[in-house]
């Protein structure tokens, strides 16, 4: 099994380049960016992990900026969006964005997505919160016809543009794997349908139950299980649990570090390459 480490990356934070050295030196696989561009100061909208929302979400910088510098600081390490607000997000220069990042980075990179929580936050960019799920699968689409087609076209309910050539192409074929964040089951139907992967949060679902779901999911819509595998955000330090995740052929499991400097998080570091090492032996 694979791990990972996701931070909020702010002025306050380790920096991005220091911290994937790190990740990548006590044998973690990949790194991963969540991404907010601003937070409205009205709350109608509930944090989804309960109580007031943590001040990093305010704060946090731009994944595609933060991971190329990871990218840059490491050899091996994969970079992730976790996840990247697609709803948010103009279609074209997205596509861009996925694949220059690719690009530099040698074919490293891992595209984390989600349709959002924050209905304030995506009225802002003009998007309506009823209709982000479609918007985002088109945006998806539409996409993946930029990376794979010299030439490409989509004509959506969202997305609709003519005949366009742009470059350049990702590293990786046919492109980045399309990583589809939330909770079962209306994100685990999206990844069914478009995605490469799945990304559940480990305290948010019972993910013993909702795997097998998932799974015989895939098989109904024809699609092998090693087609979409499982990434299990925001897993705790606990080496039997991750053993389990393990067993149950969960891919990657990934640990939610705080947003703060070296003194506290390359402890936290360390305590997870004995659990890598043991959970892998």
């Amino acid at each position: 099994m694979h791990f990972g480490a996701s931070m909020f990356v702010t002025d306050y934070s380790m920096a991005p380049g220091g911290l994937a050295q790190a990740l990548e030196a006590r044998g973690f696989e990949s790194v991963w960016a969540p991404e907010h561009s601003h937070i409205p100061t009205s709350r109608r909208s509930p944090y989804p992990g309960g109580g007031d929302l943590p001040k990093q979400y305010y704060d946090a910088m731009d994944p595609f900026v933060t991971l190329t510098m990871a990218a840059a600081a490491t050899k091996t390490l994969k970079i992730g969006t976790g996840v990247c607000l697609v709803n948010q997000r103009d279609t074209i220069q997205t596509a861009k964005l996925v694949a220059s990042i690719d690009q530099v980075s040698g074919g490293r990179f891992l595209f984390g997505i989600g349709v959002g929580w924050n209905a304030e936050e995506m009225e802002d960019h003009g998007t309506v919160h009823a209709t982000r799920a479609k918007l985002v699968r088109e945006r998806i689409e539409a996409m993946k016809l930029i990376w794979t087609k010299s030439k490409a076209e989509y004509h959506g309910e969202f997305v609709n543009f003519p005949e366009l050539m742009a470059w350049p192409k990702p590293v990786q074929k046919p492109h980045p794997p399309v990583i589809v964040g939330g909770a079962f089951p209306q994100a685990a139907r999206r990844a069914v349908r478009y995605g490469e992967g799945w990304i559940p949060l480990a305290g948010r679902n019972d993910v013993f139950a909702t795997v097998p779901k998932f799974r015989e999911m895939l098989k109904e819509a024809g699609r092998s299980v090693d087609s979409c595998p499982i990434t299990l955000f925001g897993c705790a330090e606990d080496g039997d649990m991750l053993k389990r995740f393990r067993d149950l052929g969960v891919e990657r499991a990934c640990v939610s570090l705080p947003a703060a400097q070296a003194d506290q998080v390359l402890p936290i570091l360390d305590r997870w390459a004995t659990l890598i090492r043991q959970v892998n032996a």
